[in-house]
């Protein structure tokens, strides 16, 4: 089980996505955005920039990875770096490189870097993808994606904000359509019991959807950073916690078993947030 380490540094041939108002709208409905500008279409909610994006990610990622551990990936980490918001009429060219090929004592990391850029070939926004491959076994090489760690000492005080929020049954499947993703994880409950996982669990994207709008403000968003911890399920109702941090806050997100299934989060705004 061989990781192919020479498609670190290589960028992947663009692909295009043309955005629509439909596609828009059909993210913000599956993600139960409250945002009236993204539920009618007019600007894309953040966590929408994963949705061109995804299929440059998902065959950048996949060319590094042995055949026979391609469906068994989960999200390690995302992190969106946000130039501007996408709106409906944008004809998107989307990019995507492995940087970085890392063996953990339980699994390894593949790092990618993705790039998304305007028809004008302005930079729309920048996003670091971590997969995980459990059990797997691989020699470090290349980079990973910028820190984005918490701050263990915020906790001697108050959170500054808390929302909870609840999935509902129908999450995943929803979510699958809106976003391209048809990962059998998410929606069956035999292949994500043969995984080790009690069934189905929600997307690690649809949950950072969640946080950023817990958080207020998602349009004025200029970073939005998570690694998740576990796997969340429809099942469950979230809470996410956050201490402001400079111009931006420090959050968590655990679900009402008290299992954390974002940690490190961390979200900055504009100068006017």
């Amino acid at each position: 089980m061989s990781f192919h380490r020479e498609v670190i540094g290589v960028w992947d041939e663009p692909v295009e996505f043309p955005v629509t108002r439909e596609h828009i709208v059909a993210y913000a409905e599956a993600t139960n955005d409250p945002t009236p500008a993204h539920l009618d279409g007019s600007v894309a909610p953040p966590v929408f920039a994963v949705v061109p994006a995804f299929r440059a990610m998902a065959n950048t990622t996949m060319s590094a990875v042995p055949d026979e551990l391609m469906m068994r990936i989960l999200h390690g980490e995302h992190d969106f770096h946000i130039h501007r918001p996408i709106v409906p009429g944008d004809v998107l060219r989307c990019r995507a490189k492995v940087i970085g090929i890392h063996g953990k004592s339980s699994g390894v990391v593949v790092s990618t870097k993705l790039e998304t850029r305007d028809q004008h070939d302005a930079l729309v926004n920048e996003q670091y993808f971590a997969g995980f491959f459990p059990g797997a076994e691989a020699e470090s090489e290349g980079e990973t994606g910028p820190g984005h760690a918490f701050d263990e000492t915020l906790r001697e005080r108050e959170p500054d904000l808390v929302a909870v929020q609840k999935y509902d049954e129908d999450q995943t499947f929803r979510y699958s359509e809106a976003a391209g993703d048809p990962m059998p994880v998410h929606l069956s409950d035999e292949f994500a019991k043969s995984l080790g996982l009690p069934g189905i669990i929600v997307h690690g994207l649809c949950t950072m959807a969640f946080t950023s709008h817990a958080l207020k403000n998602p349009q004025k968003l200029t970073r939005l950073a998570v690694r998740f911890s576990k796997p969340a399920q429809p099942k469950h109702t979230i809470t996410t916690s956050a201490w402001r941090v400079g111009n931006g806050y420090a959050f968590e997100t655990v679900t009402d078993e008290g299992t954390t299934v974002i940690k490190d989060g961390l979200a900055e705004y504009g100068a006017t947030a």
